[in-house]
C-alpha cells in the first residue's frame, strides 16, 4: 500500500488535448494528483468545479493540479470545456496509473458491489514524493482540506518539504 513518504509512482498518459504528460514533468513543482470516477457525474463535478474555483489560491501555493479518471481523451476535453476547468485531465483508458496509485478497488453503492475508481488525492513534492493522501474526499470543500494539509505540514516541527 502507498504510504506518505513514499517516492510517487511515474506515470504517463495523454491528456484532453492528446498531449503526452509525465510526472517527471513536474519535478520542481508540488503536485495535486486527484483521482475521480468519471466525467461530468455530480460528485465529480462539484470536486472539478470546488479546485477550480479555487486555482487561483492554490496556484498561488505553486500547486499544479491533475485529475486523472478512465475516460478518454474527448470525453475530457468536453468536461474541461463545460465546466471551464483550469487544469489537465489525464485519460487513464488502460487504468495504469490508477492502478498504480491503488485506487481501484471494490465499492458499494445502493446494496450492489462493482469494482471503480476510489476517489483519493495524492499531494506530490516537488522531488517526487508522496507528502499527504487523502483517501476520503470531501468534494465541496476539498481544495480547503488541500490548503489545511499544507499549513499544517510547512508549520509542522516535523516538517516535510513539500
Amino acid at each position: 500500500m502507498l504510504n506518505e513518504g513514499d517516492k510517487a509512482p511515474a506515470f504517463n498518459a495523454k491528456d484532453q488535448t492528446g498531449k503526452l504528460v509525465s510526472l517527471k514533468d513536474f519535478l520542481g513543482k508540488k503536485v495535486i494528483l486527484y483521482f475521480y470516477p468519471e466525467d461530468d457525474t455530480p460528485t465529480c463535478t462539484i470536486e472539478a468545479c470546488n479546485l477550480r474555483d479555487n486555482f487561483s489560491l492554490l496556484k498561488k501555493e505553486g500547486f499544479v493540479i491533475v485529475g486523472v479518471s478512465p475516460q478518454n481523451e474527448k470525453l475530457h476535453r468536453k468536461f474541461q470545456t463545460k465546466f471551464n476547468l483550469p487544469f489537465q485531465l489525464l485519460a487513464d483508458t488502460d487504468r495504469k496509473i490508477i492502478d498504480a496509485y491503488e485506487c481501484w478497488a471494490l465499492k458499494k453503492m445502493f446494496g450492489h458491489e462493482y469494482m471503480g475508481v476510489l476517489r483519493q488525492t495524492f499531494i506530490i513534492s516537488e522531488k517526487g514524493k508522496i507528502v499527504k493522501i487523502f483517501r476520503k474526499v470531501h468534494s465541496k470543500n476539498h481544495a480547503q482540506e488541500i490548503l489545511d494539509s499544507y499549513l499544517k505540514i510547512i508549520n509542522s516541527d516535523n516538517r516535510v518539504r513539500i
